[in-house]
């Protein structure tokens, strides 16, 4: 695994490297050793995964409040997604900045999102499902978001949204928000 630093603090991109023969390949999406090793968070007790039918659906933006942050490794299994995380830490030099990465199943990338940060993704194929290991179980009553428009980020998405919950349609906006600590 190659772990590339990105303009957020603490967010990797995390590339495959697959051992190819006549069969395929093999490579490790995931090594405790490694992890560690390179300073990233490597435990993570709950895996969840996310379906999505359509092409241009959304989902989040979302994040745990403290003291249930979570930390997470995010890959999509099936299809392909425009995955996007913001910067909502207190004290960030980066609060309110977003990225956007492309994550398919065809090319393995995955990206690594440490807790501060809020996470959501749009789907760019249909059938597409998202797997996420996260550093600390589910705990409910702490779960938030932001909207996915809200205009202090300026995300530019790629395709029309065709699907959103009305959960997620209707986070507040992030300014005059807490700011998550």
């Amino acid at each position: 695994m190659r772990f590339s630093a990105t303009d957020l603090p603490g967010v990797y991109l995390i590339e495959l490297e697959p051992q190819h023969d006549e069969r395929g390949y093999f490579a490790r999406t995931f090594c405790r050793d490694t992890f560690r090793e390179a300073g990233l968070v490597a435990e993570f007790p709950q895996w969840s995964v996310s379906f999505n039918r359509h092409r241009g659906t959304v989902r989040g933006l979302h994040f745990q409040r403290p003291p249930h942050s979570e930390t997470k490794l995010v890959r999509a299994a099936r299809g392909a997604i425009f995955d996007v995380i913001v910067d909502i830490r207190a004290e960030s030099p980066s609060r309110g900045r977003w990225l956007g990465v492309e994550l398919s199943a065809a090319s393995g990338r995955q990206v690594y999102i440490p807790d501060g940060f809020a996470h959501g993704f749009q789907t760019l194929m249909d059938e597409t499902e998202v797997e996420y290991a996260i550093s600390v179980p589910y705990a409910p009553g702490f779960g938030a978001g932001c909207r996915y428009d809200d205009p202090a980020f300026g995300i530019s998405w790629p395709l029309a949204v065709s699907t959103i919950s009305p959960k997620d349609a209707g986070w507040p906006d992030f300014e005059g928000s807490p700011p998550h600590r």
